[in-house]
């Protein structure tokens, strides 16, 4: 919820030893922003740096009172910074990027005017990015191609830290892992109206990315969570037997060999195949005993979320008849 007198934009920059670029970073958010028709604030959320970027966070917000620093104890990652960001933000559109000054600040009026012609999140696209091919660039394109075909949404650029969300949407969602790139697919779930548009990119030229390839791995286990979440939130118990049907598979097949084994007239028996066939229907049994579990799981929420919701209305419709009754 809003509060009173809050600004209109909410911008949130997570940091992590940047000390090179804190300075000409607010600098050149305030140029792009002079005599913009909005009133903004600046977040930076600084992520346990170990240089002086804390410090000079606290110069910087002594200067302006329109920037905030967040300064977490320890180094959390992107993700959370951004969660603890987007949490203390206030605006009705919250805008978010990167603090390396590879974002441009100026496009941030653009994805804010796609706000207001109806999107609830607006995705930059770095359509000529300005990063190391071989071990920025390709990893990133890779992943955002698997990602477009797991989620059905046809983002170019997940990883473009610079977008724009409604603030009560964004506000929502819970953040963790590495979840900051998969925001418009977590949206949609909430039927978000979701655009893309492209945005600037500048090489970096202070300090190091603190990304590398490595990354990639941990980007691709998410995508199985997001899979989850987008496309069997409402019906988990599907995706459980889903999972549990190779392994029946793998099952009947190692007990047919099993079998095949123990009626051979060889003398050279093994339970090898029959082994295998039991810890294969064992796995099965469990990820169907999930698969229920589950669906008794949402079936109460869904009992639980429906006696809230009549609770409220059956409040609501009380009081609009205490305030319709004529006074005696």
């Amino acid at each position: 919820m809003r509060q009173a007198g809050s600004p209109d934009v909410s911008v949130v920059i997570p940091v992590y030893n940047e000390e090179d670029n804190i300075r000409p970073l607010c600098a050149a958010i305030r140029d792009a922003l002079a005599g913009w028709d909005r009133s903004y604030e600046l977040i930076l959320v600084d992520d346990g740096s170990s240089d002086a970027t804390p410090v000079l966070l606290r110069e910087e917000m002594a200067a302006d009172g329109r920037l905030r620093a967040l300064l977490l104890r320890t180094n959390r990652g992107q993700t959370q910074a951004m969660a603890a960001g987007f949490a203390a933000a206030r605006g009705r559109i919250v805008v978010s990027m990167d603090g390396d000054l590879q974002n441009d600040p100026r496009d941030i009026a653009t994805l804010v005017s796609r706000i207001d012609q109806g999107f609830d999140v607006v995705c930059g696209w770095r359509k000529d990015r300005q990063d190391a091919w071989l071990s920025r660039t390709l990893p990133s394109k890779v992943a955002n191609w698997l990602i477009a075909r797991l989620t059905g949404i046809p983002i170019h650029d997940n990883g473009c830290s610079l977008k724009a969300y409604r603030g009560e949407m964004i506000r929502s969602l819970r953040l963790y892992s590495e979840m900051h790139r998969f925001l418009p697919a977590l949206s949609s779930m909430m039927g978000a109206r979701i655009d893309e548009v492209v945005v600037r990119h500048h090489p970096r030229v202070h300090g190091e990315s603190k990304y590398g390839i490595s990354r990639t791995f941990k980007v691709l286990s998410d995508m199985i969570t997001i899979k989850m979440l987008t496309q069997f939130a409402n019906r988990p118990g599907a995706w459980f037997g889903f999972l549990s049907l190779p392994w029946l598979f793998l099952a009947i097949a190692s007990g047919i060999l099993g079998l095949g084994g123990f009626f051979s007239p060889s003398d050279n028996q093994t339970i090898v195949f029959s082994s295998l066939s039991v810890i294969f229907f064992y796995l099965f049994g469990h990820l169907m005993s999930l698969s229920v579990l589950s669906e008794m799981f949402l079936a109460h929420s869904d009992k639980t979320y429906l006696r809230r919701l009549v609770a409220v209305l059956a409040v609501v419709e009380e009081r609009k008849g205490a305030a319709g009754t004529p006074e005696s």
